[in-house]
This record gives structure tokens, sequence and C-alpha cells, in this order.
């Protein structure tokens, strides 16, 4: 279904092509379709509305008209573990473009949080999810790297805190603009993360981190871990000193900041 914008609305990087639509099951999804038909990428496939958005660990995306939804087919011809690195890229861009976005907002209310979220005001206001498939060999064929801004609305019923960006802010941006925006800030992460290595991207993503030295909770798939947050290790995994003076690792969880509190809630 074809929606009520066009390419014309957006200033992409050169060499980005645009797939827009109305309404479709997922942004994701239509990546991978066109990755299967052969389409060499970089596009951006954004939509007005989605009836199957999804998130990390296969929980549901909220996808309500007035909201960013788009997903970028990039094929970087790198390892799976290197193209993992693509989130902070990804996490970098959305910081870029919030802060463009929101220009009278304080900066330092503008953070990221291990491992891809956006914070606006300590409270969530987007979501990245990659997804990826081998080229039988050792790397990757394609990358969906699939990325969710809260404009309008956002969700109240999760278990961290959300926001959007119009209630920070007191005006609601676009959807053309905050893609513009997105768009051109993925493109200048990607070729410093394609020039310089991850080095220089995890340098900027801790510069832009929330919570680095204070408390948090790391809930992983079977257990849950308390600690400070020490930064993030040179492949991206979070570093965290538990009691003891022992340092956890984690390459992949949910982070909450402050102690554990009742019923296993966290703030």
């Amino acid at each position: 279904m074809t929606g009520s914008f066009s390419a014309s609305d957006i200033n992409l990087p050169e060499g980005y092509g645009l797939r827009h639509f109305a309404e479709i099951d997922s942004t994701n999804d239509e990546a991978k379709r066109l990755a299967a038909a052969g389409e060499a990428g970089p596009v951006w496939i954004v939509a007005e509305r989605q009836t199957a958005g999804r998130g990390r660990r296969g929980r549901a995306w909220v996808s309500p008209t007035g909201n960013l939804m788009c997903t970028l087919l990039v094929r970087p011809a790198c390892s799976p573990s290197k193209a993992g690195e693509l989130a902070f890229v990804a996490g970098l861009a959305l910081h870029e473009a919030a802060t463009h976005l929101l220009p009278h907002f304080p900066s330092d209310k503008i953070t990221l949080k291990w491992p891809n979220d956006l914070l606006v005001s300590g409270r969530k206001a987007s979501g990245i999810l990659l997804e990826s498939e081998s080229d039988g060999r050792s790397n990757v064929s394609w990358l969906a790297v699939g990325i969710g801004l809260n404009l309008a609305h956002f969700p109240t019923d999760t278990p961290y805190p959300a926001t959007c960006l119009g209630d920070e802010g007191g005006m609601v941006p676009s959807v053309t603009d905050a893609l513009t925006a997105l768009a051109m800030g993925f493109d200048r992460w990607y070729q410093r993360w394609q020039n310089d290595g991850f080095g220089a991207i995890r340098e900027a993503w801790l510069f832009r981190a929330h919570g680095v030295g204070g408390a948090i909770v790391a809930r992983l798939a079977d257990e849950e871990i308390e600690g400070i947050f020490e930064g993030i290790e040179p492949d991206g995994a979070l570093r965290l000193r538990v009691a003891g003076g022992a340092v956890r690792l984690v390459a992949a969880g949910d982070v909450f900041f402050g102690r554990r509190l009742q019923e296993g809630r966290k703030e």
C-alpha cells in the first residue's frame, strides 16, 4: 500500500534508496523480502503503520501512526559479531536525531541505554532490532537495522518507563523530519565505523551513556545480576562490577537502573 509521502519529502544521504508503505506487517520483514529478491541496498524502509511490529526477544512493538517505524537494509560484508556493532551505530544516530528534533531540550537529558535504547529524561523513546542472515560462510549476507522512535505516542504498560519526543519537546516532530535526521546521522556514524572501527563508536557511545558508575540490574534469560555499571568492553559487552569486586560481562540482556525493588521491579 502506497503512503502519503515519497522520497522527495526526505533528504536521504547519497546512494540510499527509500521504500514507503502506509501499512505493512513489519519493516524488518520487508527488508528480509527485499534481500531475498536481490536488493543490494542500502535502502530505508518506512511504514506509517505496522500490523506485526516486534522488538527484541520477540516482544510486540506498538506501532501507531505518527511514530517513526523504519528499517535500514544494508550488506556490510562482515562477521555476525561485527555486524552486531551496528546496534551502537544506530544508537548514536538516534541520539543525534533526537538532539536535532529537540533543539531546546537539555542535551544531557538525551542519553543512551545499553544495549540499544534512546532515553529522554530517563525514559525510553526508541527501540532497535537487528536481524541478519549468514552467507553460508563467515559473513552476514544482509543486515536489517530495525528502528522505532516514539514521536507522538508511547506505550504505558512497559517494564521500563517510556516517553515520546512530542511530550518532551512540546511539539511532535514529523516522520519525514525524523527519518531525514536519523538517516543522515546513521550514514555519518556508519562511515566512522567503517573507517575507524568500533573503538571510535564505543568511545562516542560511552560519552552519551546513561548511568555509568551507578547501580544497575541486568536481567538475563535465567538470572538477574546487580552491580555497578563500569562501561562496555571492546566487543560491546556490558561490564558490571558485582559484590565482592568481581567483574561480570553481559553479552545480552535488559538493564534497569537502581537497585532491586519489591516484586522484582526496577527503577
